[in-house]
């Protein structure tokens, strides 16, 4: 009923502006004789020529007043629809008094100010509310004059659409920090229009030539706003950002949605930094988040090396997705503190516990497990550095293959329902020991769905995970703020890269999976990643973007591969075929008809712990030759011992 009387009331008030409009108009016509219809001639007198007017108004108005919005939100659609009502109210009026008594008593210039001032005067009403809305009237001489030089220059890069929605939730919100000295649009053709009072200066392509144009006007600057992705934006190119690094323009973005989430109580959209992640190539993969949160609602979750980078990232979403307990469990004190503090910031309600523990140690874990009594374990705790593990092959066997196997069984004991392993793409015809020990994990993992075991086992397999600890854009980073040089094993280098919360998103979504498939088998997933990523062009891209120049401020040295270092990465191996299985995600299917013992792990364990790393070595690439459907090319056999499983 509010509703209904509002809209009758706005019309009424629209009716009564063609109303005045139509009589003002009348009364300013030169040709104008006022007659008030009292002299009894059978003429249409000025008042029932306003009230045919008004009623063509009232219909139309009534007709077209779905289209219209709040007045304080009037908009240029909205000029458009009331123009074409005083067009067609102009028009079927004319023909009315034409039928009555051939218009004898119409001005002719009466009809055409009547329509302008029937738009102007509904517009007018409209733009004023608007304005009283959005404290145009009160707030925007004051924000401008007492901004002036104390507030430092803001650039606006990006389609003139988004400008509109950031000045005027800027204005809205009487926003202080910056001043907008100009617009960089996409499209030449808006080039020397404006927004809201701010100028779209150069079209995105001629941005060196506006740089110089703002300087010259001692107008240059301080920050930068991209309205759109920088990686989305033709014509914006490393360069450019190294410029504004270099002139120390500060780069800003308006907030993802997940990230406005987390912000409440502001009219304006808070700023963010542009970090060099989302200068890469390509969009961030976004996976269907409602098999995940039934899968976590309501369930106790267990996540071993959850102070690591896509531990606690893991850690983040399951508390995020209501989870009924979150045991953190991590061998590194510091980390296992950090992110459970975290946590008891962020998340002050939830149930979880910290436990330190390293995976080797069985018994322990078992313990914990018990206690714990999880219904998800998500397995994250590994040794992934290449050359660290490389010097030492028996500390990797022991964390990834023997901790694989202690984890597995724990689960299974414990009776949780699901766990999932983080491999990685080095697992796929490994060339390194870190590489092989996972794909020898997966290979666990596998063994034990094939035990009968009532808790379903997934593995989750990788590219590189930006930004995560000791990986290569941190390293560059740190390379390049010490002066160089920026080091690279070879200039033809690809990897695959994945953001920490697409790697945390696909392990959950490889969980949802697993648990919906009434398929018993161990499975196998991996996330599309795109395109592999040239290092060397990543190097490139990072030093322009800290505004050195290569070959003048800061070099790249070239230092040859290191022992077991693979030019370029695959997903698949030889013997593996990947199908889809859900919207960026794909099952890996196996040949292999090999399947790991608990007689294996006994000698491998056996080696590792003797301190035997030529031995280690050599049965660890043995066996997963084996896995993988080759000989063993003269590597010595593992003895199958017989007796119980891994402790």
């Amino acid at each position: 009923m509010m509703r209904m009387a509002f809209r009758a009331q706005t019309v009424i008030v629209d009716v009564a502006i063609a109303a005045l409009a139509f009589i003002c108009a009348y009364l300013l016509s030169p040709s104008a004789v006022p007659d008030l219809g009292f002299d009894g001639q059978a003429s249409l007198n000025i008042i029932q020529l306003a009230a045919i007017y008004a009623a063509y108004a009232a219909i139309f108005t009534t007709l077209f007043r779905g289209e219209l919005s709040p007045w304080r939100y009037a908009s240029i659609p909205d000029a458009l629809v009331i123009a074409r009502i005083a067009a067609l109210t102009a028009g079927l009026f004319l023909l009315t008094v034409w039928i009555v008594d051939r218009a004898s008593t119409l001005p002719r210039s009466a009809l055409a100010m009547g329509a302008v001032f029937h738009v102007t005067g509904c517009l007018g009403l409209r733009v004023f509310r608007r304005a009283i809305h959005e404290h145009a009237l009160v707030k925007v001489a004051p924000l401008r004059s007492s901004a002036g030089p104390q507030a430092p220059p803001l650039l606006l890069i990006g389609p003139p659409a988004l400008a509109d929605t950031y000045l005027r939730d800027a204005a809205r919100a009487y926003d202080r920090r910056y001043t907008p000295v100009g617009i960089i649009g996409i499209d030449m053709r808006d080039v020397g229009q404006q927004v809201r009072g701010v100028c779209i200066i150069e079209s995105l392509d001629r941005l060196e030539e506006a740089l110089d144009d703002l300087r010259r006007w001692n107008r240059y600057p301080r920050a930068v706003l991209f309205l759109d992705e920088p990686s989305q934006m033709k014509g914006l190119n490393p360069d450019h950002l190294g410029r504004f690094r270099a002139d120390g323009v500060r780069m800003l973005r308006l907030p993802s949605i997940v990230e406005l989430r987390h912000h409440e109580g502001a009219a304006l959209m808070p700023l963010r930094d542009v970090s060099v992640e989302e200068l890469l190539a390509r969009e961030p993969i976004q996976l269907d988040r409602a098999p995940v949160a039934a899968l976590i609602r309501d369930r106790r979750v267990l996540i071993t090396g959850a102070g690591g980078s896509i531990g606690s990232e893991l850690a983040r979403q399951a508390a995020g997705f209501g989870c009924a307990h979150l045991t953190l469990m991590d061998s590194s004190e510091a980390a296992l503190f950090t992110i459970d503090r975290e946590l008891a910031e962020t998340y002050p309600d939830l149930s979880r516990a910290a436990v330190l523990c390293d995976v080797r140690h069985a018994g322990r874990l078992q313990g914990h497990f018990k206690v714990q009594a999880p219904d998800l374990v998500f397995h994250a705790a590994a040794l992934k550095h290449v050359s660290m593990v490389e010097r030492h092959p028996c500390e990797g066997v022991l964390t990834n293959v023997i901790g694989t196997w202690n984890v597995a069984e724990a689960a299974r004991l414990c009776g949780a329902a699901q766990m999932v392993l983080i491999s990685t793409d080095k697992a796929v015809d490994p060339t390194n020991v870190m590489g092989a020990t996972k794909r020898l994990a997966e290979a666990v993992i596998q063994a034990q769905q094939t035990n009968g075991a009532k808790t379903r086992f997934a593995a989750v397999r990788f590219g590189n995970v930006l930004a995560s600890a000791g990986s290569v854009v941190p390293i560059f980073k740190s390379q390049i703020e010490r002066g160089g040089p920026v080091t690279l094993t070879h200039p033809d280098m690809t990897r695959f890269f994945m953001t920490i919360p697409e790697a945390a998103q696909l392990v959950m979504h490889a969980t949802a999976a697993s648990a919906e498939d009434q398929d018993a088998r161990a499975r196998l997933f991996l996330l599309e990643m795109g395109q592999p990523v040239r290092i060397m062009d990543l190097a490139r891209q990072m030093i322009a973007l800290s505004g050195r120049t290569l070959g003048q401020d800061i070099e790249i040295k070239i230092t040859g591969l290191r022992p077991g270092e693979k030019l370029n990465e695959t997903l698949l191996d030889d013997n593996e075929h990947a199908t889809p299985c859900a919207p960026k995600v794909m099952q890996v299917v196996s040949n292999s008809a090999v399947r790991i013992t608990p007689g294996h792990l006994q000698t491998l364990e056996a080696l590792a712990e003797q301190a035997d790393s030529e031995g280690v070595r050599t049965a660890l690439f043995d066996l997963v030759g084996q896995i993988r459907g080759q000989r063993p090319g003269g590597a010595p056999k593992l003895k199958v011992v017989a007796g119980g499983g891994q402790g």
